[in-house]
C-alpha cells in the first residue's frame, strides 16, 4: 500500500515538474517578443488567436504521437493534410453531404492513408521515411487530381470549426480520445511495449507489426481531423505537387517533440498541445518584429532543437525506424 502511494506521489510530482517547465517556455517565449515588440505582440487577444492557430497542430501532432513513440517516421504529414482536406471539402461540395461529408470524408481519407503506410512500411520492411517519401508524392498527384487543378473553398456556411467554440470543441474530443487510448486500451499498452523495446513486446507475444499499423492508421485519423479544422481555418485548400506539401510536416511535427521529451514525466498529450502554443509564440513573435521568413524558419528551428535538448535525453543507439 505504501509503494503505491510512493509511486502515485512520484508520478504526481514528475506532472508538476513538467507542467511547470511548459508554463516556464510559454512565459519566456511571450515575455521575450512582448519587451522587443511591446505594442503588438502578446496581448489577450492576440493570445488567444496564437493559442487558436496552435490547435490545428496539436491535434495532428497527438496523432503522430502513436508513431513516433514506436521510433517511426511519416513524411507524407502534410500530403495527407492536403488530401483530406480536399476529399472532406469535396464531398461537402460536391456530393452535398455538409458537414457529414466534411468531417467522415477527411477522417476515413486520413486513416486510409495511414493503413497505406503502415501495410507499405510492415511488408516492404525499409525505413518508414523511406516508404512516406514515395508515398506523399503519390498523394500529392492523387489531391491534385481529385482537386482538378483548382482551388477546393469551403462555403461560409460550413466553416463552424474554424473558429471558437467549434475549432475548441472538435480539438477537445480529439485530444480526448488520443488519451483514453493511450491510457485505458490494449493499443496504447503496446505502443509503448514496442516503442521501448520492440524485441521484448514480441518475446511477449504481441503482434508488433499490426499494432504498428494501427499506429499509422490513428495517426492519419487525427491528421484527418486536422484537415478538418485547417480548411475551416484556411477556408481553401490547394493540390500541391513535387513535394511541396512537406513544408506542412514541421510544426506537428515539433510538437510531437515536446510529447516525446515531456513523456517521462506522464504527460505527453498536454506538452504537445502547450507546446504548439509555444511555437506559434515564437511565429507570431517573429512576425510581430516584421523579421524574413528566412531568418524566422533558422530561429524558430534552433530555439526548438534547444528546448526539446533541454527537456529530453534520447538514448544512446535510438533510431528512426
Amino acid at each position: 500500500m505504501s509503494k503505491t502511494k510512493e509511486s502515485t506521489g512520484k508520478k504526481l510530482s514528475g506532472q508538476v515538474k513538467g507542467y511547470i517547465l511548459l508554463i516556464l517556455l510559454v512565459l519566456i517565449s511571450w515575455g521575450i517578443f512582448k519587451v522587443i515588440t511591446p505594442d503588438n505582440f502578446g496581448s489577450p487577444k492576440n493570445l488567444l488567436s496564437y493559442f487558436e492557430a496552435s490547435l490545428l497542430a496539436a491535434v495532428g501532432a497527438v496523432g503522430f504521437y502513436f508513431v513516433m513513440v514506436m521510433g517511426m517516421f511519416d513524411f507524407s504529414i502534410g500530403a495527407n493534410i492536403m488530401l483530406s482536406a480536399i476529399v472532406g471539402c469535396v464531398f461537402a461540395n460536391r456530393f452535398g453531404l455538409g458537414y457529414f461529408g466534411l468531417v467522415a470524408g477527411a477522417i476515413a481519407t486520413g486513416a486510409l492513408v495511414g493503413l497505406i503506410n503502415g501495410t507499405f512500411y510492415v511488408k516492404l520492411r525499409i525505413p518508414s521515411m523511406i516508404v512516406t517519401t514515395g508515398l506523399a508524392l503519390i498523394y500529392e498527384s492523387v489531391a491534385n487530381f481529385i482537386a482538378g487543378g483548382v482551388e477546393q473553398t469551403l462555403p461560409s456556411g460550413l466553416r463552424a470549426f474554424g473558429q471558437m467554440p467549434g475549432n475548441l470543441i472538435l480539438a477537445i474530443l480529439a485530444f480526448a480520445l488520443a488519451y483514453l487510448i493511450l491510457n485505458y486500451t490494449k493499443i496504447g499498452t503496446y505502443t509503448y511495449a514496442i516503442g521501448s523495446n520492440e524485441f521484448v513486446a514480441k518475446n511477449m507475444g504481441i503482434n508488433v507489426n499490426l499494432y504498428k499499423v494501427l499506429a499509422f492508421i490513428i495517426s492519419g485519423a487525427f491528421l484527418g481531423i486536422m484537415a478538418v479544422l485547417t480548411i475551416s481555418y484556411g477556408s481553401s485548400m490547394v493540390a500541391v505537387t513535387g513535394m511541396a506539401s512537406m513544408s506542412r510536416n514541421f510544426v506537428p511535427t515539433m510538437g510531437c517533440f515536446f510529447g516525446l521529451a515531456f513523456k517521462k514525466y506522464g504527460m505527453p498529450i498536454p506538452a504537445i498541445i502547450i507546446g504548439e502554443f509555444v511555437i506559434n509564440i515564437i511565429f507570431f513573435g517573429f512576425i510581430a518584429l516584421g523579421a524574413p521568413t528566412a531568418v524566422q524558419d533558422v530561429i524558430t528551428g534552433l530555439a526548438l532543437l534547444i528546448i526539446v535538448t533541454m527537456t529530453t535525453n534520447v538514448a544512446k543507439g535510438e533510431i528512426v525506424k
